[in-house]
């Protein structure tokens, strides 16, 4: 019914792959892509500081700084430098859906200091835009 297959896979098989090649466990990949995500919020809650300071802001912008650094093993984010006159509704929908994806991460990786501080951030940007809209 169907030819064989009569060339080697183009496809890598674990017998192919080479033990001196660095692998990351997907507990690092999850650490990465949380930290990722976080560093991601943690701009544009500067730009959001930016526009408009609030103790709120600046207690949210130093956690957030906080569990990157940690997930990183140590290393200080950069931090943006508030220079944009960006709307602060598309702002706060932009931080809102960072959150929710570092949420996702931080969930499945059970970390909960990083879960927390995720489902406070969705909740504060869900308010501003509830706010914003009404």
């Amino acid at each position: 019914m169907y030819e064989p297959i009569r060339t080697k896979s183009v496809h890598r098989t674990r017998a192919d792959v080479s033990s001196d090649f660095p692998h990351r466990s997907r507990e690092e990949e999850l650490d990465i892509q949380l930290a990722g995500h976080l560093a991601a919020l943690l701009a544009v809650t500067d730009e959001l500081r930016g526009l408009a300071p609030s103790a709120e802001l600046e207690t949210a912008a130093d956690r957030l700084a906080g569990e990157v650094s940690r997930l990183r093993g140590g290393r200080t984010p950069a931090r943006a430098v508030a220079a944009s006159a960006a709307d602060p509704t598309e702002l706060h929908r932009r931080a809102h859906a960072l959150a929710g994806r570092a949420l996702v991460v931080a969930a499945s990786r059970a970390d909960t200091s990083a879960a927390i501080l995720a489902a406070e951030r969705m909740d504060a940007h869900g308010s501003a835009l509830a706010l914003s809209t009404a």
